[in-house]
């Protein structure tokens, strides 16, 4: 299953939209403190739907206490600053795409310890960003479009994704 990570998210609506990508797409959300907003808040569950009660949802203190609770994972951290595309990277169903706070993205000193691990979204020449939430489905639908082409999901005849287990 993916893992869509969100530190320090500030908008209430973009997490709630994101949450519900989750749940259609069987990705997890974690959510790493502060939030800019109340979980609880009307805003996010609205721009959740119906779908936020069937969410995979993780909170933690800070970065380091997501690390520390998932030592294995393999990180991709979503960047402008990013010297790879999202194109250029092999994404696996585990995977974790650690995504930055709206208004500035992710740390320096946490891009710079990951620094094999940064990509980002192409964009025309002088573009700063894209919208959160937008760039979180864009990168999970290529994700998942790389994980059925090398077997690791599947479509079935209705077109509903399958994903296949892991052995």
């Amino acid at each position: 299953m993916l893992n869509v990570v969100l530190h320090e998210p500030e908008i209430p609506n973009n997490t709630g939209n994101i949450g519900r990508t989750c749940v259609a797409t069987g990705a997890c959300l974690h959510l790493i403190e502060p939030l800019g907003f109340d979980i609880d808040e009307k805003a996010c569950r609205r721009a959740g739907l119906d779908y936020w009660p069937r969410l995979d949802l993780h909170t933690h203190l800070d970065f380091e206490s997501y690390a520390d609770s998932t030592k294995d994972a393999r990180r991709w951290l979503l960047s402008t600053k990013g010297s790879r595309s999202v194109y250029e990277a092999d994404f696996e169903p585990s995977d974790h795409l650690v995504f930055g706070k709206e208004s500035k993205g992710l740390p320096d000193d946490l891009l710079e310890s990951h620094c094999d691990r940064v990509i980002c979204l192409p964009m025309m020449p002088g573009e700063r960003s894209l919208n959160l939430s937008s760039a979180v489905c864009v990168v999970v639908y290529e994700a998942i479009r790389q994980m059925i082409v090398n077997q690791h999901s599947e479509l079935n005849a209705n077109k509903r994704l399958i994903h296949k287990k892991r052995i």
